[in-house]
């Protein structure tokens, strides 16, 4: 599903060599839900930037379902990520359309035709447990029912591999429990999850396979 060989990233700030990430080597097999931790500033959201192609490594191997990301071309790179749902902390819902409108633009986008959109869409929205919201605009939830929406948005696509960097980390502890139980949920269905979080009380919680960073080297793999 996912290995990464003695990856490293360096990002230039003017004159200054700033490195994310160096020589970290892991795999990932279909099916699991693993947790990455680190501090901030650790490379967690830089390795997941590599995974869905949003970034190429400086220096090693990336490949993602099969594929060596970095030599991926742009029409190769969108085929990519149909099979990647992607969730952030911060939401990243567009203020001006409806819960079902952000969730259904996904699918649009995709050229998925018409009489399958609504079905589908609906079918995200309950397994995320707001289908009753879908009328609702942005502006009008909780950032519980905001970080769902934004995870039936990233479902909705069906795909085999979902990426949550820092899902839970505007939520308070019982909005984060219900966060966390919905992931599990779309793994039981045999997505691969990697969630990111700086928290260690929600990695002690989750008990899953945990990677950790630390200033941009794989520190320990447990689990």
């Amino acid at each position: 599903m996912i290995e990464l060989h003695r990856v490293s990233k360096v990002f230039s700030v003017g004159p200054v060599k700033v490195p994310a990430l160096s020589d970290v080597s892991l795999r990932i097999a279909k099916g699991e839900f693993v947790v990455l931790t680190g501090a901030s500033g650790a490379g967690k959201t830089t390795l997941l930037r590599l995974l869905y192609r949003d970034d190429v490594p400086s220096d090693g191997e990336v490949q993602v379902l099969g594929e060596d990301v970095a030599s991926l071309r742009r029409s190769e790179v969108a085929a990519l990520r149909r099979s990647i749902g992607v969730v952030f902390q911060d939401a990243k819902l567009l203020p001006a359309r409806t819960v079902y409108e952000n969730v259904a633009f996904v699918l649009r986008v995709l050229g998925t035709p018409k009489r399958e959109i609504t079905p589908r869409v609906f079918d995200a929205l309950r397994t995320v447990g707001i289908s009753a919201r879908a009328q609702a605009y942005p502006a009008q939830l909780s950032q519980g029912e905001a970080q769902r929406a934004s995870l039936a948005r990233a479902i909705v696509r069906q795909p085999s591999l979902l990426l949550a960097d820092e899902p839970t980390g505007n939520l308070d502890d019982a909005m984060e429990a219900e966060i966390i139980d919905v992931i599990k949920d779309i793994r039981a269905g045999g997505t691969t999850v990697i969630l990111a979080t700086h928290q260690s009380r929600l990695v002690r919680a989750l008990r899953r396979r945990t990677i950790t960073l630390d200033g941009g080297y794989l520190l320990k793999d447990e689990g």
